[in-house]
C-alpha cells in the first residue's frame, strides 16, 4: 500500500514464487552439469590467474599502440565548458 500524500510505501507483500520444477529422476544429471560448469569456471579462472602477467602485458601493448595512433589533444578543463 502506498500513501497518496507522501508517496511512501506503507506495506508490501511479496508475490508467492513457485518452487523449482525439478524431476528427481534428473537430479543426478542436473548436479553433474552444475559440477561441470563449476569446474569449467575454475579452469578459466586458474588459466587467467596463471597467465595474468602475459595478459596485462598484451593489454598494455595494445593501449600503447592506440595512444601512439591518436594525437594528444589539449585536455578539456571544467573551466572551458562554462
Amino acid at each position: 500500500m502506498v500513501d497518496a500524500v507522501f508517496g511512501a510505501v506503507l506495506s508490501h507483500e511479496a508475490p508467492v514464487k513457485a518452487g523449482p520444477n525439478v524431476d528427481l529422476e534428473n537430479a543426478q544429471g542436473i548436479l553433474a552439469e552444475q559440477r561441470r560448469q563449476r569446474e569449467d569456471k575454475f579452469a578459466d579462472s586458474f588459466f587467467q590467474e596463471t597467465h595474468k602477467e602475459d595478459i596485462l602485458a598484451k593489454k598494455f601493448e595494445e593501449a600503447m599502440k592506440k595512444a601512439k595512433d591518436t594525437p594528444a589533444g589539449k585536455p578539456i578543463r571544467d573551466f572551458d565548458l562554462d
